[in-house]
């Protein structure tokens, strides 16, 4: 059974490189679209993992801990591209003029 296993150390760090790239990205031209689609993609890999893991035939049981693990990095993944994406989001409504999608965390960009 093919899994996308990124609590590999090779893929894990690749992965993080790419998502970092991204954000910087999304930063630097003011575009929050660019940060979302790392989140959609995390998204996207936590729903495949979860299937995964409740469809795993008993003779793969041991990919287990493999699967936890890939769940519990693409949570904090997501957590990671949604503050992200909330702050280029934040970023670009100032440069735009425009109300932000959510300024509940104004308070939280203020201290950065």
């Amino acid at each position: 059974m093919f899994i996308f296993d990124i609590s590999n150390p090779l893929t894990l760090i690749l992965m993080l490189a790419v998502t970092v790239l991204l954000i910087f990205l999304s930063q630097e031209i003011k575009k929050s679209y660019i940060a979302s689609i790392m989140l959609f993609v995390f998204l996207v890999l936590l729903i495949v993992h979860v299937a995964q893991m409740a469809t795993l035939p008993e003779e793969f049981r041991y990919l287990i801990t493999t699967l936890s693990r890939c769940i519990a990095i693409d949570f904090v993944f997501i957590l990671i591209t949604f503050f992200a994406y909330l702050w280029v989001d934040d970023i670009e409504a100032k440069v735009k003029g425009k109300k932000s999608i959510d300024d509940s965390l104004s308070w939280f960009w203020k201290k950065i």
